[in-house]
């Protein structure tokens, strides 16, 4: 299924299982940010919309209805993203719109959410950014503790510090924090690849593996 096909899926879902001012809400806010945001920075990190929601409606402090862009929530983890034009939440805005917006949050975060915004220009011009830093986010809300039996402790060593530095290391980053030799990393790397927790990236031709990074499986699991 492409990008296209799955947007349009995950829309009508959401659309079939909303009423009222919930529906009015995906049908009026979920536009060409947010469908930029899907197309350039969600899909390609993570190729499917799971636990995913549009136009989610949370209370403020005050308990007013907010919408947030999107939400994830795998098991425990409970994000907001935001993606904000600089007209919209900086030019316009005035110092009450301001404070509200600041004590919407961190009340949000009170609650037991993260709060995570974008601007609408890197969303447009550098995705790449983004992608990046949102793997970031990820990864540090996967929990540290891998499968019980999967992996022997200094496997589950790496595999904590592979998630700390956002999912994606060099060996000689590895060899350097755990003071290993080269050999020995590569043999536990590999060791690794073949358990399907990570992936290697090459370069050129494919004949160096440069970095490695954390599997879909990993992140599916974690999230």
């Amino acid at each position: 299924m492409n990008y296209e096909q799955a947007h349009e899926e995950f829309i009508r879902l959401h659309l079939a299982g909303r009423t009222g001012e919930r529906r009015g809400r995906l049908e009026r806010g979920h536009r060409h940010a947010e469908a930029l945001f899907l197309r350039n920075v969600w899909w390609p990190l993570r190729d499917d919309f799971c636990d995913l929601h549009p136009e989610y409606e949370v209370l403020d402090w005050r308990g007013r209805s907010y919408f947030a862009d999107f939400s994830f929530m795998p098991g425990s983890v409970r994000l907001l993203l935001e993606i904000k034009g600089y007209a919209a939440h900086v030019k316009d805005m005035d110092r009450q719109k301001y404070s509200n917006e600041l004590n919407r949050e961190t009340f949000l975060c009170a609650m037991g959410y993260q709060v995570i915004s974008f601007a609408y220009d890197d969303v447009e011009q550098r995705p790449e950014l983004c992608i990046t830093l949102l793997r970031m986010v990820l990864s540090r809300c996967m929990t540290a503790d891998v499968p019980a039996g999967k992996v022997l402790l200094g496997e589950r060593e790496i595999m904590r510090f592979v998630v700390r530095q956002g999912g994606s290391v060099r060996p000689r980053d590895i060899a350097e924090y755990f003071l290993l030799d080269p050999k020995t990393v590569r043999n536990i790397l590999h060791k690794l690849c073949e358990k399907g927790w990570l992936n290697p990236v090459k370069r050129g031709e494919g004949v160096r593996k440069v970095r490695y990074e954390l599997t879909r499986n990993v992140l599916d699991y974690w999230g």
